[in-house]
């Protein structure tokens, strides 16, 4: 009977179709345990935040899977794994509609300003809060993309719902597969300066590394907004701040910090910038996949894949390639 280990809370389905095939340790809960306690009888791992590195991997002897309940890899030491013959597998499409979704509740947030008119009308504040609450209206609006994906495609078609007018730089798609989802294609400085909404939707690489750094906001429309759903190194934070403060930017929404690279689970003592502090920013902690309906298919999709794996196949959504064991 295998050994699982679940680093952070998934789909009470999932954990019970899980439980179903073997013996499984929880990394949270009342009844959490270190990964490090029982890594030596672990054959697979379904993984949301907890960072495996080389070491923890090297240390795990009967490992073959670490499943990762979402698409991106950043926690994983993929080269380590492939060393050791584990695979690394992602659940690419589960949770994309969710963070498309997530990108308008933040925009839409900062254009109603619903944060500040929520808070006045708590404290009793009705009348007072109601001359301060002029918003904008997003029909008419040029959105620009950064990157066009399956979240961005679908940022795109809901942004074209409200009558938006989209923009889209993405050196890896065909300028007429995006011209045939209804955007024109622009070039970077194009999507930043003419945009009144920029949303961030690529991985983080050395080269995307601060691509909105000071030059790049203050290049940004006056009043305009700036949305990241993706990865938090992609913007300059201390800058962000800074153009907010100065009232550059009507706004930001962010739904990722740069201080995920040091602690996934708690990155806010990491971050560059005072959060409280700075006007017209709003930061969710990571959640915008985290809709009911994407934490079944994430969880269903690393389940899959655990079970792929451990009967020798190749898992469907593998992001590295290693030579397949006999089945356990």
């Amino acid at each position: 009977m295998p050994t699982f280990y679940v680093s952070d809370e998934i789909h009470a389905d999932v954990l019970a179709d899980l439980s179903a095939l073997g013996q499984v340790h929880l990394g949270y809960g009342p009844d959490s345990v270190r990964y490090e306690d029982v890594r030596t009888d672990v054959d697979a791992v379904l993984l949301r935040a907890e960072r495996f590195d080389r070491e923890k991997i090297e240390a795990s002897p009967r490992l073959r899977i670490i499943a990762r309940h979402g698409v991106g890899t950043d926690n994983v030491d993929i080269e380590a794994a492939t060393d050791a013959g584990i695979w690394v597998t992602t659940t690419p499409g589960s949770n994309s509609r969710a963070v498309a979704e997530h990108v308008f509740a933040l925009l839409l947030s900062l254009a109603r300003k619903v944060p500040y008119g929520a808070a006045q009308t708590t404290a009793g504040q009705w009348a007072a809060a109601k001359p301060h609450m002029n918003g904008f209206e997003l029909h008419g609006r040029t959105l620009g993309l950064l990157g066009f994906g399956n979240i961005a495609r679908m940022v795109a078609t809901i942004a074209q719902g409200f009558g938006m007018h989209v923009l889209v730089h993405d050196p890896f798609v065909q300028d007429s597969a995006i011209r045939a989802a209804g955007a024109v294609p622009a070039t970077t400085d194009e999507a930043i300066a003419g945009s009144d909404v920029l949303s961030l939707h690529m991985p983080l690489t050395d080269q995307t590394a601060s691509i909105i750094n000071a030059d790049a906001l203050a290049r940004m429309k006056m009043g305009s907004v700036l949305i990241n759903t993706s990865r938090g190194g992609l913007i300059d934070e201390p800058a962000l701040a800074q153009a907010l403060q100065d009232g550059h930017l009507g706004g930001a929404g962010l739904d990722v910090l740069e201080g995920e690279s040091v602690d996934m689970k708690d990155p806010i003592a990491y971050s560059k910038i005072q959060i409280a502090e700075v006007p017209n920013l709003i930061v969710t902690p990571h959640v915008a996949g985290q809709s009911e309906e994407a934490f079944l298919a994430a969880g269903t999709g690393a389940l899959q894949a655990i079970q792929q794996a451990l009967a020798g196949q190749r898992p469907q959504y593998a992001a590295n390639n290693v030579a397949a064991p006999a089945p356990a």
